[in-house]
């Protein structure tokens, strides 16, 4: 008798990885860890400048040699001057990532970062909310634990 298979939790990355990988081939990307790590290939200050948008390949020569990529870059209007200016070291770290010359030129096109949202964050209890829970801690002798349970308890109860 065949036993069934344990199952157990697997990662998004493994499930959603393939149907992801699919997509970003057909923008040209080499890699997927490209676009997912980019601020960590090419530093926080330049991924809060531009972010890659797909990789054009250029067909093979007819004497076998393959030309480099050229990186399409979607930047703020402003600071395309900037990036362009950046060009080199985006270059170098980009191939460096990807352990080969893969690219060999950037591309800029002006259009709004897809930047993420920050998260919101709860406004602190009011004194009023506090002061309503730390009437139920009378028993604690210690003031600065009392007033941390009832700031705790207030932020328990919100919805």
């Amino acid at each position: 008798m065949n036993k069934p298979a344990k199952s157990y939790p697997r990662p998004l990355s493994e499930l959603v990885g393939s149907c992801v990988g699919d997509a970003f081939a057909r923008q040209g990307f080499a890699s997927v860890q490209l676009v997912t790590h980019w601020p960590d290939i090419v530093g926080e200050d330049i991924a809060a400048l531009a972010e890659p948008l797909k990789m054009v390949w250029r067909r093979p020569a007819d004497n076998g040699d393959n030309e480099p990529a050229t990186l399409i870059l979607r930047v703020e209007g402003p600071a395309a001057v900037e990036v362009q200016h950046l060009t080199p070291v985006i270059l170098a770290q980009v191939n460096r990532f990807l352990g080969w010359r893969a690219v060999g030129k950037i591309g800029l096109r002006q259009a709004p970062l897809m930047r993420a949202a920050a998260p919101v964050r709860p406004s602190p209890p009011t004194q009023a909310e506090t002061e309503a829970v730390k009437g139920g801690l009378a028993g604690f002798g210690d003031e600065g634990l009392r007033d941390a349970l009832a700031r705790l308890g207030v932020a328990v109860n919100r919805p």
